[in-house]
């Protein structure tokens, strides 16, 4: 009788949604038939994804790995001390809410009728009782307060950054930008000078780091993107840009992004 040869084992493939454990690494995996090469990539919350075309074997994958451990350890401790730290809130009388810096307590006034527009009083932020023991409801009257505030604030610097500038003065709006700080639109059709887009949670830092933002997306008047001409344009105007935006990126991630308890 002749024996059957075995021959060497079929590699194991990667498949997506696999997860991957590498020299204390854990790893996410993303297959693509379109790509043609691994890649690694640290996400916001320090989460390592491993993206590896379709058909790869997972002994590659893993060689691929190890060979940029180093880097995968290096990026993933700067998310982790950049890492959101937003912390959440309750709709409780004393809870501290800030506003250009400034701390403020909430109070929660029985007496207001029940859909009344948040206010700021001498000192405090004024809720109504069925605001603050519905959760949905206080976060949106606390919300628009800040859009409200925030864009009658915004509306006096527009002006004298866009003059400093040398730029059009865009429309400018307040609202819910999903985490961003602002944004900028430019016309459609080429007429006028576009719109202006701040998130209301940017009004709770200081006032010299909304100025950082306001003055960055006016910058976007001029010039798309982030190149060096944008830069340029930007230190012109605010020489001292890079020590507010390493500012502004400690401090936004420690402030309140709408979460409640």
């Amino acid at each position: 009788m002749t024996a059957a040869i075995a021959g060497p084992a079929e590699p194991i493939a990667l498949a997506e949604g696999d997860r991957l454990a590498v020299d204390g690494l854990e790893l996410d995996v993303r297959v693509s038939a379109r790509r043609k090469r691994f890649a690694l990539t640290v996400e916001s919350d320090a989460a390592v994804t491993l993206h590896a075309p379709q058909g790869r074997a997972a002994a590659d994958a893993l060689a691929f790995v190890r060979a940029h451990r180093a880097w995968v350890v290096a990026k993933t401790a700067q998310r982790e001390r950049t890492r959101p730290l937003n912390p959440p809130k309750r709709l409780v009388e004393g809870e501290v809410f800030r506003y250009l810096g400034r701390t403020y307590r909430l109070a929660v006034d029985a007496e207001r009728p029940e859909n009344a527009a948040v206010r700021l009083v001498a000192g405090c932020l004024l809720l109504s009782r069925e605001q603050s023991e519905n959760p949905a409801l206080g976060r949106s009257a606390l919300v628009a307060w800040y859009c409200r505030a925030g864009r009658e604030w915004a509306a006096g610097r527009l002006q004298p950054w866009a003059a400093r500038m040398g730029v059009a003065e865009p429309a400018l709006d307040v609202s819910d930008l999903g985490g961003r700080w602002g944004s900028y639109r430019p016309p459609g059709g080429g007429a006028g000078a576009g719109r202006m887009s701040l998130g209301w949670p940017l009004f709770q830092l200081p006032m010299h780091l909304v100025d950082y933002v306001v003055a960055h997306e006016l910058a976007h008047v001029r010039v798309s993107g982030h190149g060096a001409d944008f830069w340029r344009l930007l230190g012109r105007a605010l020489p001292e840009y890079e020590e507010r935006r390493t500012e502004l990126d400690e401090l936004g991630r420690r402030m309140w992004m709408g979460d409640l308890v």
